[in-house]
C-alpha cells in the first residue's frame, strides 16, 4: 500500500484556509457543547445516555473528517496542525489568527509565537 501523501502548508495559504477551518469548527464546538449540556441534564443510568454520547461522538467525528479532508493533522480535541516541511502551524479554538508554530517533536507545549 502506497504512503499517504500529506499536504505541506505555506503560512500565506494556512491563514488563507483559517476562516474556513475556524467555520466548521464553530458549528462543531455548538453541536457538541448543546449535545453535552444536554447528557449531562440526564441523571446517572438515565436510558437517553447512550444514544447521547453517541452523538457526540459522531459529531467530534465529523469535525475530525472535515479537517483531514482539508489536509490537516487533528492533535486533539478542536487542536489541528498545518504540517509545513519543518514542522507545524498550530492552531487551537477559538484562537481567531493562525500565530504560533512548533518542531515535529516538540508539540503543542512547545509551540512559539511566528514571529
Amino acid at each position: 500500500m502506497a504512503a499517504e501523501s500529506k499536504r505541506c502548508w505555506t503560512l500565506e495559504t494556512a491563514r488563507t484556509i483559517l476562516a474556513d477551518v475556524r467555520e466548521l469548527t464553530a458549528a462543531a464546538v455548538k453541536e457538541v457543547d448543546a449535545l453535552v449540556a444536554r447528557r449531562d441534564a440526564l441523571a446517572d443510568g438515565d436510558p437517553g445516555l447512550p444514544e447521547l454520547e453517541a452523538k457526540i461522538s459522531a459529531a467530534i467525528s465529523r469535525w475530525l473528517r472535515g479537517m483531514e479532508a482539508l489536509g490537516l493533522e487533528v492533535k486533539g480535541l478542536w487542536l489541528v496542525d498545518f504540517d509545513n516541511g519543518s514542522g507545524y502551524f498550530c492552531w487551537k479554538w477559538p484562537e481567531e489568527r493562525l500565530e504560533f508554530f512548533h518542531g515535529y517533536e516538540e508539540g503543542f507545549q512547545g509551540r512559539t509565537r511566528i514571529q
